[in-house]
């Protein structure tokens, strides 16, 4: 690869043209020949025995052109970049200007590349610390969701199906009379008053004993994820299997035992409170945190390209529909379901996109002012963590993931408490 243009040619804009000479071009060729020849047919000759050359006069000359440009511009594109000393942020705008057998390919492309960052102040910024204290009120309320979670349930019997029951049920949804799929279930366990089924359905369980058989007439959301039974009527025939309501434990010190490492309640409640407290604080710090960094992004001066958010929301969308996957959805589902279009779904993002993409650049002008570096130990501290926390063996992580990245990410979050170490914190 040969770069024979890197020109500015408006903020944020590098056009570059670099060639790839006529020796790697005609390798190239001769590679994607090989690979297209075994279905290429030519009279006279059997199917994949043509000469390159044969093949080149009845199909053209150009024949395998794109293919071989395919194959070698990713690397010579790359190298171009590294060549001309710029930092990508968008997708870049590529175009073959010329190509041939004797001279090789050229290609021009227009760059969106890093922003000019000019730094307000950073240093001796203010923040106030509000920790939120911790009420009696809200270590009751955490034990009562122990209490809770702990709970069994148990079988009742000798009345009807109340709100706040379990009812064991077998159920068949049909609409129009015809039975549809995913109506049916058989011992589905169904807490009454969740609103985990269609409105309505729950409500006409209550007053039903154990052993009833009975309709229940619902009809479909008008946004529901089925379109063919969306704003339909429907009727579920319906038979109580067990009623079971939930007991909860006592709240003493065998309760204690039972749920923690205390011997008494009272050891377990400030514990409680101390985990609370702690959260309290790292939340207050958090907060101190983003206070003084929103500080240094509007004392920032850049002009940043559209492209760095459009990046940001293509990313945002990616990892939210990579969660959707790992619940057995998808994406295109999802907005059916939402009855949103990609691009107003994509302008949800927007605003945090570009707030994030800030951040980025404020910080990362930060790194670049002070110096600040991470270390091999810090890196291999930071890998350490990453193992442990997701039980991934370290050799693996190692080739999953870049040292740079990381030690860029390292780097980011040491600009974060710099600015924290020289600022004036007081606590409100």
């Amino acid at each position: 690869m040969e770069l024979i243009r890197n020109e500015k040619v408006a903020e944020n804009t590098v056009e570059i043209e670099f060639k790839v000479p006529a020796e790697e071009f005609e390798a190239a060729l001769s590679r994607v020949f090989r690979k297209a020849s075994k279905e290429i047919t030519v009279p006279g000759f059997r199917k994949g025995k043509a000469p390159r050359n044969m093949v080149e006069k009845m199909y053209g000359e150009e024949i395998f052109f794109n293919d071989a440009i395919d194959e070698l511009l990713p690397m010579a594109y790359e190298e171009a970049v590294k060549a001309a000393d710029v930092i990508v942020v968008a997708q870049p705008e590529i175009e073959v200007v010329s190509c041939t057998k004797e001279e090789g390919f050229t290609v021009k492309a227009v760059l969106t590349v890093y922003p000019e960052v000019t730094l307000g102040e950073y240093k001796g910024l203010k923040a106030e610390k509000k920790v939120i204290p911790v009420t009696e009120e809200v270590v009751e309320a955490d034990l009562l969701n122990l209490q809770d979670r702990n709970a069994r349930l148990i079988s009742v019997s000798g009345r009807a199906a109340q709100l706040d029951d379990t009812a064991n049920i077998d159920f068949e949804g049909f609409c129009d009379g015809v039975a549809f799929e995913g109506g049916k279930g058989e011992g589905f366990d169904l807490l009454l008053g969740s609103g985990q089924f269609i409105p309505g359905f729950e409500e006409q369980i209550v007053g039903h004993e154990i052993g009833d058989e009975f309709d229940v007439n619902v009809t479909f959301p008008e946004a529901y994820h089925a379109e063919e039974l969306s704003g339909k009527p429907a009727v579920f025939k319906t038979k109580i299997n067990e009623l079971k309501v939930k007991e909860l434990p006592e709240l003493d010190d065998e309760f204690a035992k039972d749920v923690s490492e205390f011997d008494t309640l009272e050891e377990l409640k400030a514990d409680i409170k101390a985990q609370r407290e702690k959260e309290a604080d790292n939340a207050a710090e958090m907060d101190v945190e983003n206070k003084l960094v929103q500080q240094v992004v509007e004392g920032m001066q850049a002009n940043v390209p559209e492209g760095m958010y459009e990046v940001r929301v293509d990313e945002m969308v990616r990892d939210f529909d990579n969660r959707l996957q790992q619940q057995g959805l998808n994406l295109d589902t999802y907005l059916q379901y939402t009855q949103m279009t990609l691009e107003s779904f994509r302008k949800t993002f927007r605003e945090q996109a570009e707030e994030q993409v800030k951040i980025r650049l404020a910080l990362e002008a930060v790194v670049k002012a002070e110096g600040i570096t991470a270390s091999d130990e810090e890196y291999e501290e930071e890998l350490m963590k990453a193992a442990t926390a997701y039980n991934y063996p370290i050799t693996e992580l190692r080739k999953m993931i870049p040292v740079e990245e990381v030690k860029h990410d390292l780097a980011i979050q040491k600009a974060i408490d710099f600015i924290k170490a020289n600022a004036e914190i007081t606590l409100a």
